[in-house]
């Protein structure tokens, strides 16, 4: 049986332990050779003063309800760094009073209006991955009480479309269970987010997740060709179009809605064939600033790679093995309906173009095996996918180690980069801890990217919450000053707002408050999350 952590990312079993936490602490000691790396475990759930519900949902619901304390304590929070610390400290402020899994769209309807008449805050829930705070109820003061909404018994595929190419999906399934419903036909959603193990279709779909693809059909936004939503004020179901210049989408409204006005129930999604071809490479620059200027390029292209990510030098170092002065290129191309040796190495010439070299050669596979993806990028893959774990073990020792992501335009590339190494070493100084910071590509466009930037610092056990939330709003404020969006693909949550209320126009702002007021008049969804509760008794929880 697998068995979840109460306080970190994934599963007990693969905590990092042993020999993988052995390495992983010297290779910061030697990083950081000031840091403080004794381990400190997180505490007995049941030694934690979690106060005891105080609702009961009726009796008509009671068989869909748990006030099971691991149960809700699971439910409390999300996956960022200051989730994790605050579980380690024992800190958990925010507790749902239950968590209620619906069965059917007709379950969400009962629960919702349960909650309108009750002044019960609602909270929907998918796989409780949320690294923005917005799935935690810090609104509970100002209600009768709160309730987390978990979607997760809601997870089957319900149609299939094989004309269309489309699938009908429940929005509580998660990625491993909705790819391995859609394999024996041969189709995948190819939606790959690092959460993907832990996150759901509903998810995704609320928070506009990017997956792991760096080129075209990465943003959900691109997969869905329909939605069907259950509010307070009724249901949105929205017509199956392959496209439509009827007026604003319906989907559009909800999508990135974080639960604000609506539950997701269910989606027509667009599946694609598995593919078949692939080929990869690393690239290896000797010049960032030419890595960047070959990243640009193949992204201008029309070459449309799958994978197109670029470490710099640090991240290469650190997450990939790589000692290198100009940073390494992971490259993969895929296709189910044809070879791809040729854009692969039309891609290699640009990158040689601008200096880079590529050691390994390149790795071409004609397979549709999952396993026989090609080789090149093998250790950043599997680096990548341990990061959570390796996050939140570090977290146990002191280490403040937390990313952030955004977007802009290419020509501002140089000065946003600049200005955030800045932000971040001046907030380092200011906190008292020596850090690094590192920077990848993880989605590109012709106009644009996706810096994601991390940080490792080795901070002060007890502090190290407080000294993230300076160098956060520090980095943030970097941000905004220079146009970059709050966020890329981690939603906004409760703890982008101040940023969110600045970069969103505010006529918009008007009317997804007035949207909020028609859909949700009595303002029960996640409140707090995108706008302001609407109720004059609750508080802001920014």
């Amino acid at each position: 049986m697998t068995t979840k952590s109460w306080w970190g990312w994934g599963t007990v079993h693969n905590a990092v332990t042993g020999a993988e936490r052995a390495a992983l602490t010297n290779r910061v000691a030697a990083l950081l050779p000031e840091a403080d790396l004794t381990v400190h475990e997180a505490p007995d759930p049941t030694s934690l003063n979690v106060p005891a519900p105080r609702n009961r949902v009726p009796d008509s619901l009671a068989h869909l309800a748990s006030d099971d304390l691991g149960d809700r304590l699971r439910h409390s929070h999300g996956q960022a760094f200051r989730d994790v610390v605050r579980n380690l400290l024992g800190r958990i402020d925010h507790v749902p009073d239950q968590v209620v899994r619906p069965r059917t769209e007709q379950d969400v309807i009962d629960i919702l209006d349960w909650c309108t008449s009750a002044h019960v805050a609602a909270v929907p829930f998918g796989g409780g991955t949320s690294v923005v705070g917005g799935i935690e109820p810090r609104c509970a003061a100002a209600y009768a009480g709160a309730i987390t909404l978990d979607m997760s018994c809601m997870d089957q595929l319900l149609e299939l479309d094989r004309t269309s190419r489309a699938a009908r999906i429940q929005a509580g399934i998660f990625g491993p269970a909705l790819e391995a419903a859609l394999r024996p036909e041969g189709l995948t959603l190819r939606h790959f987010p690092q959460s993907f193990e832990f996150s759901t279709l509903g998810g995704w779909l609320a928070t506009r997740a990017g997956g792991h693809y760096a080129t075209i059909y990465t943003h959900i936004d691109d997969l869905v060709e329909s939605m069907r939503v259950v509010s307070p004020a009724g249901i949105s179901a929205s017509r199956r179009l392959p496209a439509s210049g009827a007026g604003p989408s319906p989907d559009r409204l909800f999508l990135g809605s974080e639960g604000i006005l609506g539950v997701i129930t269910e989606a027509w999604v667009r599946v694609q064939h598995r593919p078949r071809w692939r080929a990869g490479a690393s690239v290896v620059f000797d010049n960032y600033d030419k890595a960047v200027a070959a990243t640009r390029t193949i992204a201008q292209s029309g070459l449309f790679p799958a994978n197109c990510r670029l470490l710099d030098p640090m991240e290469a170092f650190l997450n990939a093995g790589t000692d290198t002065a100009g940073g390494v290129l992971v490259l993969g191309f895929e296709s189910a309906d044809h070879p791809v040796d040729e854009p692969m190495r039309r891609a290699v010439q640009i990158c040689r173009d601008h200096g880079g070299r590529v050691p390994d050669g390149l790795r071409i596979t004609d397979s549709a095996d999952d396993d026989a993806r090609p080789g090149a990028a093998d250790t950043w893959r599997s680096s990548f996918l341990r990061m959570p774990y390796q996050r939140d073990a570090l977290a146990a020792q002191s280490m403040i180690v937390e990313t952030f992501e955004t977007a802009c335009t290419w020509d501002r590339f140089d000065a946003l980069r600049n200005a955030v190494l800045t932000a971040a070493n001046t907030a380092f100084r200011a906190v008292g801890v020596t850090g690094v910071v590192t920077c990848r590509f993880t989605h590109v466009y012709p106009d644009g990217l996706a810096p994601y930037f991390g940080i490792y610092a080795a901070g002060r056990w007890g502090r190290t919450v407080e000294q993230w939330d300076e160098i956060k709003i520090a980095v943030s404020e970097a941000l905004a000053a220079h146009s970059a969006t709050i966020t890329h693909h981690h939603a906004v949550g409760r703890d982008h707002r101040r940023w969110y209320d600045r970069q969103r126009p505010e006529p918009f702002a008007a009317a997804l408050r007035a949207a909020k007021s028609t859909l949700d008049p009595a303002g029960i969804l996640n409140p707090g999350v995108l706008i302001d509760p609407a109720t004059s008794t609750a508080r802001k929880t920014r």
